[in-house]
């Protein structure tokens, strides 16, 4: 018989991911091994925890029960051995971080070396995907995301603004001249995230009210990725507005300028996402704790960019009188 607690983590995952294939991939096994370990659970305990149909799998009153009992004792166990030793020390194993694309290869990717020369014990196993993983059901000890965060079930660690700027090239400004105020954009040539409405991708705060409204930018392109929108730019394409994480190197060159920084709305952040649990995972605590230090309140990004944290935060919200779709 396997030991008890690998049969309750083997439950835990099939109850987290509702297919016996995903559970075998997230702990390693095969699927065979994994359906074994179902059936001898139910033949100990005389008791069906899953109904089975052609495609998932869903849990019984009494599977409901045992995977909360299960995941209650599991993580007291983890609790305990952490307790035991240093966080630091006890950071080992696979950090399997799921994060966006252009803020991990400019922000992620340099502070990696770093990282595992403070916890040797650790292997990354990084993600660059933009679309919102399933935190749980994909396997993932933590993901980075940047948004407004909505209402879930897990728990977000915000780690830094992400502020935008108004940015085009010297030579664009030159021909065409610099807006002194976000109605002036409506005779520019606007280049748009192309995943967000158009009308919440050009929306500015009015610095005296702290007013939310929008801009009707002519579009001469719509891409849905942040760094061919910034080259685009830097070639004299049109305007644009990015994240100044993505924007801050080409600003600082002199290949960018930016304008309206008195009219930006108030920033989204970058949040680190991890499952609901009493206790924190030493692995995942040592990878936040480290973005915070890197990062904070005025990230390197916005210092590069030249932009001042005076804007409208978290603290000062934003009175919204047009509403847009959400993000």
């Amino acid at each position: 018989m396997q030991d008890r607690f690998e049969q309750m983590r083997t439950f835990v995952a099939i109850a987290q991911t509702k297919r016996l294939g995903a559970a075998a991939d997230r702990l390693g096994l095969v699927r065979s091994a994994v359906s074994r370990r179902l059936q001898e659970i139910e033949e100990r305990l005389g008791v069906q925890l899953v109904t089975r149909n052609t495609r998932n799998l869903s849990l019984t009153d009494a599977g409901q029960e045992y995977y909360s009992r299960a995941l209650a004792i599991l993580e007291d166990v983890d609790a305990a051995e952490a307790n035991l030793s240093k966080v630091g020390s006890d950071a080992t194993g696979r950090l399997r971080i799921s994060a966006p694309v252009s803020w991990s290869v400019m922000h992620l990717a340099p502070l990696a070396a770093e990282f595992s020369e403070r916890f040797p014990g650790l292997e990354l196993d990084i993600n660059l995907n933009d679309r919102v993983v399933d935190v749980v059901e994909e396997g993932f000890d933590v993901a980075l995301r940047i948004s407004r965060l909505k209402d879930s079930t897990l728990v977000a660690r915000e780690i830094a603004p992400i502020r935008h700027v108004v940015c085009a090239s010297p030579a664009y400004f030159r021909r065409r001249g610099k807006p002194k105020r976000p109605d002036d954009l409506r005779i520019h040539r606007g280049l748009n995230y192309a995943n967000v409405d158009d009308r919440l991708c050009w929306q500015f705060q009015d610095p005296g009210t702290q007013e939310l409204f929008s801009v009707d930018v002519p579009v001469l392109a719509r891409v849905n990725n942040g760094d061919a929108l910034r080259e685009m730019a830097m070639a004299g394409a049109g305007v644009a507005i990015l994240p100044t994480f993505i924007v801050c190197h080409a600003v600082e060159a002199g290949h960018l300028q930016t304008v309206l920084t008195e009219f930006i709305r108030p920033p989204l952040h970058l949040y680190a996402i991890y499952p609901s649990r009493r206790h924190l995972s030493a692995k995942v605590r040592v990878f936040v704790d480290f973005l915070l230090e890197k990062y904070g309140d005025y990230p390197v990004w916005d210092r590069i960019a030249g932009l001042q944290p005076n804007l409208p935060s978290k603290s000062q919200p934003a009175k919204i009188v047009k509403k847009a779709k959400s993000r």
